[in-house]
């Protein structure tokens, strides 16, 4: 059984798995190219939470607002940062969508109103409350999105933003990617209450739990949750219960989790099911699949001419953007 919903189409589930195998194979890329020098810093990479980000981007518009966390290249791709100019950005190089100065952790696309990647732990939730609030004062109808792991949870930020998302009633979708590990610590050994989704009652915030690792539940969710925020009903909470397939940074070794447990939640990784489904309904052959997969990795071999290509800002401009200009009389 597919388990698809009624009226949905081939095209419809082409584009979705399109999007995830897009974030797949760039962020497969990213490994070798970290691995070969031309990125350098920290790289997180989002490899089996790909379905959050694709199914939540779907049902946001292009002037709501978004803030993501430091494994936030999936989230610029679905938010349709351009391939080239984000990994020029992991690069450093001038023609990065942040002009090289973010990097891979501090993605910024103001054209797409994606303000930011961060690196601080829970950092990007009072950001997001403030322009939930900037578009209330407005009178608009946007929303502000917020990504952030279960690790962010335990910070100060993110009872605080809720506390005041809830109580001025606005635009704010939380969104909690709980893969179960915050950096290398097992959400057990860190929360006594490990239901995040049940957090929300303490401001009367509406929550709900997600399969982070199904799309199209994703998209579901989402769409609940805008309508909800839209109508001026206020925030939500919604916990995608997911899994990270890779280490947390390049840096991991991994000793906090056996290898058997990562290959069980392989399993239900959001391309493997998503491509099962589609195929047992009849709407995607190996042909089309694989068609799919050479057009993402034909995207990614572009990006990758792009960022080698692109100049590295000059010396010379070091301290712009650092330090304010001097104001003559």
């Amino acid at each position: 059984m597919s388990g698809l919903p009624g009226g949905f189409t081939r095209e419809r589930g082409l584009h979705l798995l399109r999007e995830m195998l897009r974030i797949r194979e760039f962020e497969d890329r990213c490994a070798e190219l970290y691995g070969a020098g031309h990125i350098r810093g920290f790289l997180h990479l989002c490899d089996g939470e790909e379905a959050i980000a694709v199914g939540v981007m779907q049902v946001l518009g292009p002037d709501d607002a978004l803030v993501s966390t430091y494994r936030e290249h999936g989230h610029a791709l679905a938010r349709g940062i351009a391939m080239g100019p984000l990994l020029a950005e992991l690069y450093g190089k001038r023609a990065g969508c942040s002009g090289g100065r973010g990097g891979s952790m501090h993605v910024f696309d103001a054209a797409t109103r994606f303000y930011g990647g961060n690196a601080i732990v829970g950092g990007g939730l009072p950001l997001a409350v403030g322009l939930g609030l900037a578009e209330k004062l407005r009178g608009t109808r946007n929303v502000s999105a917020c990504f952030f792991g279960e690790g962010a949870v335990a910070e100060g930020e993110f009872h605080e933003s809720m506390n005041l998302a809830a109580l001025w009633r606005l635009p704010v979708l939380f969104i909690c990617e709980n893969n179960l590990y915050a950096m290398g610590t097992a959400l057990a050994r860190s929360e006594s209450q490990t239901d995040i989704r049940s957090k929300a009652a303490a401001y009367d915030v509406r929550a709900a739990a997600v399969d982070g690792m199904d799309v199209l539940a994703v998209e579901q969710a989402a769409r609940d949750a805008v309508e909800h925020a839209r109508a001026g009903r206020g925030p939500v909470l919604l916990e995608m219960r997911t899994y990270r397939l890779r280490a947390h940074s390049m840096f991991d070794a991994q000793l906090y989790r056996d290898k058997a447990e990562v290959e069980e939640w392989r399993k239900r990784g959001p391309l493997t099911t998503l491509t099962a489904r589609l195929k047992s309904a009849g709407l995607l052959t190996e042909d089309d699949f694989q068609a799919l997969l050479r057009e993402a990795d034909a995207e990614v071999a572009a990006a990758v001419e792009f960022a080698t290509a692109a100049d590295w800002e000059p010396v010379a401009d070091l301290a712009r953007h650092v330090y304010a200009e001097a104001v003559t009389a």
